[in-house]
């Protein structure tokens, strides 16, 4: 790749030349070290050398007939992002970048889609929300080949996801990245992301059943309670013929008790998990005391 330069152009610097040479052959190093060898260590060292080497080269001296200093230097910014993510050390991927920068808005349009497709894929959209932000709003940047495509990914993955609507909307409606089918179709994305993130209320049928089927902390409730459960007990010793006990009579009284403590009307509909239950009561008391007779006539 040396060869490819030539001979040194007409009152340029061999100093110029020297480091786009080295940068180009460092590029090549750290290709093979992360495709091939797998040294993602070895890799992000050398692309380090090879941005250090084009620091100082002015942005737009053509290093060779098929490179220039900006391609060369986001090429080696991205085998360091495959190399730092490889290493698990996503955090200090728009860090590192940056030092090479200076500012968001002077990333390449493909080193700002590398960071938002990598922080989208750990779930933290939120380290690129400003920098992202930053680059789309610089004027610079807008007429770029790459511009619709950052402003995709970053409405879809980053403000959407972070509930950004507001900035959503406006980045669709007033940005010259879309098409006006575009625009048109990512205003309704916006709308139906907007409305699935809003609370739901629950049905009122569920409210109404929760209400009734709730737990009254009424005293005289949990006295009734405690009265039908020594009820209960009284009817099991009866089965066990300790002493006779008038259970119809008892019966009739706790319906009463029952209508007259807590002044409920049997026919609204919040009665009835009350007479539900009482109900239920009184059948296993009944299964208690008379259950074993119907079975053993069955048997005979």
């Amino acid at each position: 790749m040396i060869r490819r330069l030539g001979s040194v152009q007409a009152g340029s610097s061999p100093v110029l030349y020297q480091g786009s040479a080295q940068a180009l052959c460092l590029l090549d190093t750290a290709t093979e070290l992360l495709m091939v060898r797998r040294d993602f260590r070895a890799a992000l060292e050398t692309c380090e050398r090879g941005l250090e080497s084009v620091a100082g080269l002015p942005e737009q001296e053509d290093l060779c007939s098929s490179f220039r200093y900006g391609e060369v230097k986001a090429a080696l910014c991205i085998i360091g992002i495959q190399a730092l993510a490889e290493l698990n050390k996503w955090r200090v991927v728009l860090e590192w970048v940056l030092q090479y920068y200076g500012a968001p808005e002077k990333m390449s349009a493909k080193i700002m889609q590398m960071c938002i497709l990598l922080y989208t894929k750990v779930e933290e959209s939120s380290i690129i929300l400003e920098s992202g932000g930053d680059w789309l709003k610089s004027p610079a940047n807008q007429s770029l080949p790459g511009f619709g495509t950052v402003a995709e990914l970053y409405l879809l993955h980053v403000l959407i996801p972070l509930g950004r609507f507001t900035e959503a909307e406006s980045l669709a409606g007033n940005s010259a990245a879309f098409s006006e089918e575009q625009r048109h179709l990512a205003l309704e994305i916006v709308e139906c992301k907007r409305e699935e993130s809003r609370p739901k209320s629950p049905p009122e049928s569920s409210q109404g059943e929760d209400s009734t089927n709730s737990t009254d902390p009424n005293p005289v409730t949990q006295r009734f309670q405690a009265m039908v459960r020594l009820l209960h007990r009284s009817v099991l010793v009866v089965r066990k013929g300790l002493y006779s006990f008038p259970f119809q009579k008892v019966a009739l009284a706790a319906v009463l008790l029952y209508l007259l403590l807590l002044r409920t009307d049997p026919t609204l509909p919040s009665a009835f998990p009350w007479i539900s239950s009482l109900l239920q009561m009184f059948r296993q008391m009944w299964d208690a005391m008379f259950a074993p007779y119907y079975r053993a006539n069955i048997s005979h």
